[in-house]
């Protein structure tokens, strides 16, 4: 169990950061809130202390003899402020001490993750850039906020993140506090990265399809991961119902054919292609245009043709010789193959850069939040296996970026 002090600035998006409360404690975490006064016109004091089960901390004399301004930030594994105010964030960043949570935050030592709420013209002001760019040099977190509607009928960037996706980068850092580090520091800032996610379908008739049961949950975490550390990120996403991480580009697609169209544009100036989606492997060799009926007793026959290899096809067109082209493969291991011997045989089949590689047998991985991967490089590298890892799919989709990295300083 970890301990989060999640802290709540004056905006309305305070009331966001109950359901976020909730996530954090349904997964196990202790959490003590620390609103700011300004926040308290929002949320109430007993709104937090009842679904935090905690006593809510809010002034510096409150208990002063158990000194809260130092050991709250002391003891926490993670900070997280959410929302942050432009306010807030320009105390931060000039490192002011004027109330109980600001003084955490001149306390803590374990990584502080900010993330911002405010209406567009304050976002996009010099004074709060500078402010944001402030804290990143220092080593805080500092999530880009997401577009849509603000208060009022105003639209735009400086909406704050659902609380899912909050809480997924708050887990991510916590099971790895190195991840905080390349946050901060922006390590893929400058770079253009693509990334497919989810399973293709290939119409039977209008109502049936052939499939898999591929969530897509990787690729959105690769998505989340990349823009988290700066990258610019397009995202194909092939039949994932999921809400699409913030400050992503976002093309949704339904077939194999749609996908390697997709993901041949998006890879035509990305630094980075990752390949994480489920393309099917077999379409009908015509698909009816009305709903096969059945016909008595009788069975159905179909004649079933490969679809495109949209991974080989990446490699073959790619034309910048610095792009790293990452693979992924889900298998499943017989007594005559590893899951090493057949990774190795399709990183060679594909031609890619690297194979991320998955055992999916018995059901496994496919609409979870936690895997366990294996990376190969390709000779080019000096060939080689990376792994096993295993933990959640935001973990391991920094350790696939970490490889990227890695592949795109050898080349």
């Amino acid at each position: 169990m970890s301990r989060i002090l999640l802290g709540v600035a004056g905006g309305i998006a305070a009331y966001k950061a109950c359901e976020l409360l909730r996530r954090l404690k349904a997964d196990g975490h202790e959490v003590t809130v620390v609103p700011t006064e300004s926040a308290l016109r929002f949320v109430g004091e007993a709104t937090w202390a009842a679904l935090s089960g905690r006593p809510v901390s809010t002034e510096v004399w409150q208990d002063a003899h158990r000194v809260p301004h130092v050991a709250l930030g002391q003891q926490a594994d993670l900070v997280l402020i959410a929302p942050a105010t432009a306010d807030l964030l320009a105390r931060a960043a000039t490192g002011r001490a004027d109330d109980l949570l600001t003084n955490i935050m001149l306390t803590a030592r374990c990584p502080v993750v900010f993330a911002p709420a405010m209406h567009t013209e304050m976002w996009l002001h010099p004074a709060t850039q500078h402010n944001v760019a402030t804290l990143r040099e220092r080593g805080s977190v500092v999530v880009d906020p997401d577009s849509g509607r603000l208060t009022g009928a105003d639209s735009g960037p400086g909406r704050l993140p659902d609380p899912e996706e909050l809480a997924s980068i708050a887990f991510g850092i916590l099971a790895d506090p190195d991840l905080a580090v390349r946050a901060a520091r922006r390590d893929l800032a400058g770079l253009r990265v693509a990334v497919s996610a989810g399973g293709t379908r290939e119409h039977l008739d209008p109502v049936r399809f052939l499939g898999n049961a591929s969530s897509g949950r990787m690729g959105w975490s690769l998505a989340r991961a990349a823009v988290l550390r700066g990258a610019e990120v397009r995202l194909v996403a092939a039949n994932v119902d999921l809400p699409p991480p913030p400050g992503i580009d976002l093309d949704r697609i339904g077939s194999t054919g749609d996908l390697a169209q997709a993901m041949t544009r998006a890879a035509k100036d990305a630094d980075i292609v990752i390949m994480a989606a489920a393309p099917a492997d077999f379409r009908p060799a015509e698909a009816s245009q009305t709903k096969i009926k059945k016909s008595g007793d009788d069975g159905l026959r179909l004649e079933l043709r490969q679809t495109t290899d949209v991974l080989a096809g990446l490699v073959r067109d790619r034309t910048d010789p610095d792009q790293v082209i990452i693979g992924f493969a889900a298998e499943t291991p017989t007594e005559t193959a590893t899951l090493a011997e057949l990774g190795a045989a399709k990183l060679a089949r594909k031609g890619c850069d690297a194979l991320v590689i998955n055992d999916v047998s018995g059901g496994k991985v496919f609409g979870s939040s936690t895997s366990e991967i294996s990376v190969f490089t390709s000779d080019q590298y000096g060939g080689g296996r990376h792994g096993p890892w295993a933990g959640t799919k935001d973990t391991l989709a920094h350790r696939v970026l970490d490889i990227a990295v890695e592949l795109r300083t050898r080349r």
